[in-house]
């Protein structure tokens, strides 16, 4: 039973239309910049361990992760069969709305990590999410939640669009924490543009993530 964080007025969203209808058509585009995207995958390096079982959560058509990175399955999950079915590195996919069906279609402790990127500002049942991750987690396992200042802004609950990088930090630990995820550490950097943009100074998509483990003596 998912313990609740959010009030109702805080799970509202401007555009309450069906989730699908807006992911209908895929779209096969970078929502973050390189900056970002490369810092992503050399966090993915450091903390995803080699042969680890990886659930990507809210995916599309690209992973990130590290082209030498070699894991025993990688499972993706998303709203549009397209962009997950062009997605190289996923070995198997399923569709599910988590704002309409937060119970996730996998085995008690199966994943080493799960992966979110860009996906969480997106969630109104956060709580019951962060539960099911911690269900399907095996013991010492792993979430990383990370995202930038972008949003679909009618997509995103008010609890995302009325507040700071910095609460959306806190407020993505608050979620793990109450559902019995260990200690979260929070990462909060700056990125340099690539390229020309980079050279002449200019910063990239800003970086955050949330990282959080399963206790190694949890029951599943």
């Amino acid at each position: 039973m998912a313990v609740l964080v959010l009030e109702e007025s805080q799970r509202r969203k401007w555009d309450s239309a069906d989730d699908l209808l807006f992911y209908a058509e895929p779209r096969f585009v970078h929502h973050l910049d390189q900056a970002f995207r490369q810092r992503l995958t050399a966090l993915y390096a450091e903390r995803i361990p080699a042969g680890a079982v990886v659930l990507d959560l809210m995916s599309s058509w690209v992973s990130h992760l590290p082209e030498a990175g070699r894991y025993e399955r990688v499972i993706g999950h998303g709203l549009n069969e397209k962009e997950l079915a062009a997605n190289p590195r996923l070995d198997s996919h399923w569709l599910q709305n988590l704002n309409l069906n937060q119970e996730l279609p996998l085995p008690d402790a199966m994943v080493d990590a799960t992966l979110m990127v860009a996906g969480w500002q997106y969630l109104q049942y956060p709580e019951a999410v962060a539960a099911e991750l911690l269900r399907v987690t095996k013991p010492g396992g792993q979430v990383i939640v990370a995202f930038s200042n972008r949003m679909f802004f009618t997509k995103a609950p008010l609890i995302w669009t009325d507040s700071s990088d910095q609460e959306h930090l806190d407020y993505v630990a608050s979620v793990l924490k109450a559902q019995g995820w260990g200690e979260p550490e929070l990462i909060s950097e700056t990125t340099r543009a690539a390229g020309l943009l980079g050279v002449l100074g200019q910063n990239g998509d800003p970086f955050f993530a949330v990282i959080s483990q399963k206790d190694q003596a949890a029951r599943s």
